[in-house]
C-alpha cells in the first residue's frame, strides 16, 4: 500500500480466501487485443490487486480492507462508473498474478524500478515513499544536517536487512554507529530508551512514532532520505488502458484529491481507531 474507503463498507470487497479465483475468471475476459477499459465497462467492476501494508492497505476491526490504496481504488472505480472489486495478493506473487489476469492493475504502493518495468508498465507516479528518519530529543537536539550525525558517538537503529537503509548509511554516515534489529519496533524503542541517537525505517514509520511521541521524538529533515516512486502497474500491450489510468491520475492530481488523501493516511493517525494494531 485510495480513500477510498466507504464503498468498501458496502461489501465491495471479496474475501481473499475468494477473491483470486473469481477474478481470474473475470478478468480474462477480454479479448485479444482489447484494451482493459472496455473489459471493466463490460464487467461494470475494476478488479485492483494490492497487497497489505500499513498504511496503504489494512484490515479494519471489521474485516474489511482501509488505506490509502483502498480509496485510490475506490475513487477511480466511481470515476468509472463501476464497482471495486479489490484483490488481497501476497507481494511476491502480485506481478505474475496481474499477468495472469487475476486483475486489472495493481494498485499497491509499487515502486517503478526497471527491473519490474521489463514485465509490466507503469502509468505516471501518483504517490511518493522512502526512508524517514526520526531522532531523541534528549540525546540529540538540534539537528541541523547530515553532518550532524556523521560522528562515532552517533548511533543509528535500523531493521537489519533492509538494503536502502544500509546503503544510505554507507553512503551518507559512514562515520557513525549503526545497530540492527530484527524489527523496526525495536529499533524505535531504542531510541525511546535513550540508547539510540535515530532510528531510520520506511515512511510513514517514523513519522507515526512521531507522532505518537511527540515528547521524546521529532524528525529534524523533512524530505525523506531516499525516495519511491509509486505508480499503477498494468499488462504491457495496453495503450489505451495505459492512458487513461495516467490521465486519470492527472486529473486527481491537479485537483488534490491524491495529496489531501495522502495527507490523511501518512501524516495523521484520524483513521487509528478503525484498526487493531499498527
Amino acid at each position: 500500500m485510495t480513500e477510498r474507503r466507504n464503498l468498501l463498507r458496502s461489501g465491495l470487497v471479496l474475501p481473499a480466501a475468494l477473491a483470486m479465483p473469481v477474478a481470474a475468471a473475470s478478468a480474462q475476459e477480454a479479448a485479444p487485443g482489447q484494451s482493459v477499459i472496455e473489459t471493466i465497462k463490460r464487467r461494470g467492476s475494476l478488479m485492483v490487486g494490492l497487497a497489505t501494508f500499513v498504511p496503504w492497505a489494512m484490515r479494519a476491526k471489521d474485516g474489511s480492507l482501509i488505506g490509502f490504496e483502498v480509496d485510490v481504488a475506490t475513487k477511480l472505480a466511481e470515476d468509472m462508473g463501476v464497482k471495486v472489486e479489490l484483490v488481497p495478493t501476497a507481494w511476491d506473487g502480485i506481478i505474475p498474478a496481474l499477468l495472469a489476469g487475476k486483475f486489472d492493475a495493481i494498485i499497491g504502493g509499487m515502486s517503478i524500478t526497471p527491473a519490474r518495468n521489463l514485465t509490466v508498465n507503469f502509468t505516471g507516479v501518483y504517490a511518493h515513499s522512502g526512508l524517514q528518519l526520526t531522532a531523541s530529543k534528549e540525546t540529540a537536539p538540534g539537528i541541523a544536517a547530515f553532518g550532524d550525525l556523521d560522528k562515532p558517538d552517533v548511533t543509528i537503529a535500523i531493521r537489519r536487512g533492509v538494503a536502502p537503509a544500509t546503503a544510505f548509511l554507507q553512503r551518507t554516515l559512514p562515520r557513525a554507529t549503526v545497530r540492527q534489529f530484527d524489527d523496526d519496533s525495536q529499533a524505535f524503542q531504542e531510541v525511546l530508551n535513550g540508547n539510540a541517537t535515530a532510528a531510520i525505517s520506511s515512511s510513514p514509520k517514523p513519522e507515526f512514532q512521531t507522532l505518537q511521541y511527540p515528547d521524546k521524538l521529532y524528525m529534524p529533515f523533512k524530505d525523506k532520505l531516499v525516495q519511491n516512486s509509486e505508480a499503477f502497474a498494468v499488462r504491457k500491450g495496453d495503450v489505451d488502458g495505459l492512458n487513461f489510468f495516467g490521465n486519470w491520475i492527472l486529473f486527481r492530481t491537479q485537483d488534490g484529491w491524491l495529496a489531501d488523501r495522502h495527507r490523511y493516511w501518512f501524516e495523521t493517525q484520524d483513521w487509528r481507531d478503525q484498526v487493531e494494531k499498527l
